[in-house]
């Protein structure tokens, strides 16, 4: 992993994802105990784990900074410079039924900007990371670039409720458009790790609905995407985390303007 010693927000964002991602990978396929949180989403034992060890992790080596985690909450100061936003194991489902389809997020905010975050994934061990700058895949055998690429035509559609903004915009009825299947293959892998792959060249982009100010789990693959040289806006074109919410991240402006163009189909 090539970073340098100016960018160790970046070394720690890995160090803290990949730690989370050992345990995820540790305790894949036993009976693991379910807490359920509201209607239809729960967090595992694993969850929970994954959490712990990724702020042993933080915590020690940024004692003053704050901290919002998916399981545990917010801590430190509630108007705080610099903030880690973590997501533990995202993809809960797809894991508690043995589909390895899930990523580990942990993203810096500064300012109101991610500087530094890292997208693990446990069953490849690959981490997707970036000092806010650049966008990099660190595996066993090195680093290299992450290059976004819309050749596979494959576009991942969050289909998971709630949609706030219906009914002007329901994700299931993107895929009912004609041109969507003239432009694209659709996808669904319940996990943001495919952000990380539109940064990757895996996908042609990626789709949601939903409020993404302060969200743990897509901080890390829009902060990649962005390193990266995806185009990324709001549902609408609009600056992604203000406005009406939600996210197109694509490969390049012409999936991006493709998938805009649908998506402000279903609103007239």
């Amino acid at each position: 992993m090539t970073i340098t010693s100016g960018d160790s927000d970046a070394r720690l964002a890995v160090t803290a994802a990949r730690a989370g991602a050992a345990v995820v990978r540790d305790l894949y396929g036993g009976r693991l105990a379910r807490y359920e949180k509201t209607a239809g989403d729960f967090a595992t034992e694993a969850d929970l784990a994954a959490e712990r060890a990724i702020l042993d992790v933080l915590r020690p080596a940024r004692p003053d900074d704050a901290v919002t985690g998916e399981e545990s909450g917010a801590t430190g100061a509630e108007g705080a410079r610099r903030r880690w936003l973590v997501d533990p194991l995202c993809g809960t489902l797809n894991y508690a039924v043995r589909t390895m389809l899930v990523g580990v997020n942990v993203a810096l905010r500064v300012d109101g900007e991610v500087t530094a975050a890292a997208t693990a994934d446990p069953f490849t061990g690959e981490v997707f990371w970036t000092d806010g700058s650049r966008a990099r895949l660190s595996t066993e055998q090195g680093d290299e670039k992450l290059t976004p690429s819309a050749a596979s035509a494959l576009v991942d559609v969050n289909l998971d409720p709630p949609f706030p903004n219906a009914p002007g915009f329901r994700a299931p009825l993107l895929l009912a458009d004609p041109g969507f299947t003239e432009w694209f293959r659709p996808r669904v892998i319940s996990s943001t790790l495919a952000v990380a792959w539109v940064a990757a060249g895996r996908r042609a982009a990626y789709v949601t609905d939903g409020d993404l100010r302060d969200s743990v789990h897509f901080a890390a693959g829009i902060a990649l995407c962005r390193a990266a040289g995806c185009t990324v806006t709001g549902l609408y074109g609009e600056p992604v985390h203000t406005g009406r919410g939600g996210l197109i991240a694509a490969a390049d402006p012409g999936t991006h303007a493709a998938l805009l163009a649908m998506v402000r189909r279903q609103t007239r």
